[in-house]
């Protein structure tokens, strides 16, 4: 939204206009920003930030900007005030960008813009937040209009002579305009319901579809009490899940920005306040533990190792090549045997196998996917992955073995003994073979033809052809367990 003032249409000489640049002139908050890059690089400095906080506001900024430099030209802008700044500088008038964002933060993107005659931000020693930023302002300054979007700027816009908001509440905007003129409004849509169920990713939760998975095995579809777990059990997961994707993308904020659809996610675009997605994450965290308390013991405890997996990942291991598909491999397969866990059943041995080689090959598909695109566009090293573009026959390669063994796994899985004595029919199970070989050999030619831009497995689940073949297994599987021949004899 942008509104104008017929202050913005007189011929007087225009005053001074001081920008603020975090929730402002920024869609993101550069200080939170930051920190986040400084914990992603060393988790150690969890311990100094704290230490660094007590000896004041600004030393903790200096401190963190003197290890980070944010690259600028990715940084979300508040587009509506950006194009007014513009025809603002084009009729002469003197901008000044102002924040309590440290100076070389500050000094970044003002570089990046040109559009400002100065720039001016925290020094170490002095926060230029509310009544310091104004004592500076008055510095240079004794007329001027002050943009900015926060309660903390009120002592400012008493002084102004007009002023800019941002994404005010209704009653802070009013508070403003008993002091001062409004010159424009220049609000970006910010923190709507719709974004944060984007942020939770409610369509990924599908993968956890795979904790049904132990209990349609165990044919235990008739038992009210193991399906009310399982559904629990489906619930931790996706709470967890969203806990952990919200912190994920908390951390890849700069490569999500550079991703041709990761860079419309809420956090990246700047439509969620970061300070969310910091209390989200762990309220996420802390409902899906209280929930499984009520399952059973080894169900919580594979439920940590889950996310302590994918908080190893997160920091560490999603940079280190194939590490990261193996992990993301066995993320899959902790599902299942959570699963298993929730209703007190031991998953077997062929199943696990069958799904570290089915998910190894899907986790595959993700990164080829990602390196056909960095190929095509010219690019060279994936963004914060250990992957180069000449690594994509390679990885095909791996990807096409592994789903290849996952059908032999099924394969020998019906020709058990045990498997003879679970169904009734067990030959039944062998028309399940040539629907899994045309499943996952579809998956990669798809993939090879550049047409699966989401995650795999999600395509996998949402797909139309898979579900009919899927579909069609879980018929197989159910017929295997009638006595035909004694049916027929």
């Amino acid at each position: 939204m942008s509104s104008a003032s017929p202050l913005t249409e007189t011929s007087s000489p225009l005053p001074p206009l001081y920008v603020d640049l975090d929730g402002t002139l920024l869609r993101s908050d550069l200080l939170i920003e930051s920190a986040l890059e400084l914990l992603k690089r060393n988790i150690l400095y969890l311990f100094l930030l704290p230490l660094w906080l007590l000896a004041g506001k600004a030393v903790l900024k200096r401190q963190i900007a003197q290890r980070i430099k944010l690259r600028a030209e990715l940084l979300p802008y508040n587009a509506s005030l950006l194009t007014y700044l513009q025809q603002q500088k084009a009729r002469g008038r003197k901008l000044v960008l102002i924040s309590a964002s440290d100076q070389a933060l500050v000094d970044d993107v003002a570089e990046h813009l040109g559009l400002f005659e100065q720039a001016i931000g925290s020094n170490g020693q002095v926060n230029y937040s509310g009544r310091r930023k104004l004592a500076r302002i008055q510095q240079e300054d004794s007329v001027f209009v002050y943009a900015g979007d926060n309660k903390v700027d009120l002592p400012i816009w008493e002084q102004a002579s007009a002023a800019i908001t941002v994404n005010l509440s209704a009653s802070l905007q009013q508070r403003v305009l008993t002091h001062t003129a409004l010159e424009q409004q220049c609000d970006y849509p910010a923190g709507s319901l719709r974004n944060y169920l984007r942020a939770l990713r409610l369509h990924q939760w599908l993968k956890n579809t795979l904790v049904f998975l132990p209990l349609a095995l165990a044919h235990q579809l008739d038992n009210p009490q193991l399906i009310i777990n399982a559904l629990l059990a489906f619930l931790c997961f996706g709470l967890c899940a969203s806990s952990v994707y919200i912190l994920n993308d908390l951390l890849d904020l700069p490569s999500d920005r550079q991703h041709r659809s990761k860079c419309q996610r809420p956090f990246a675009a700047g439509d969620i306040p970061l300070a969310s997605g910091l209390v989200l994450s762990p309220l996420l965290l802390l409902s899906a533990f209280g929930i499984a308390t009520v399952l059973p013991r080894a169900f919580v405890v594979i439920l940590a190792l889950y996310y302590l997996c994918t908080g190893l990942y997160s920091f560490v291991l999603k940079k280190i090549m194939l590490v990261d598909v193996i992990l993301l491999a066995a993320l899959y397969t902790l599902r299942i045997i959570s699963g298993a866990a929730a209703i007190s059943v031991v998953p077997s041995f062929w199943l696990l196998a069958f799904s570290m080689f089915l998910f190894f090959s899907l986790a595959v598909v993700k990164r080829y996917t990602e390196l056909d695109y960095l190929r095509s566009a010219g690019g060279h090293q994936s963004e914060g992955r250990g992957y180069f573009a000449q690594d994509l026959s390679i990885m095909a390669m791996f990807g096409s073995a592994s789903a290849f063994l996952s059908v032999m796994v099924f394969a020998l899985y019906i020709n058990n003994d045990e498997t003879r004595e679970q169904y009734l029919t067990p030959e039944i199970l062998w028309l399940i073979c040539p629907l899994l070989l045309y499943m996952v050999t579809r998956i990669w030619l798809l993939a090879a033809r550049g047409q699966i831009e989401e995650d795999p497995i999600v395509f996998a689940l949402k797909d139309r052809v898979s579900q009919v073949v899927t579909l069609v297994c879980g018929l197989l599987l159910w017929l295997a367990n009638i006595h035909w021949r004694a049916l027929l004899l």
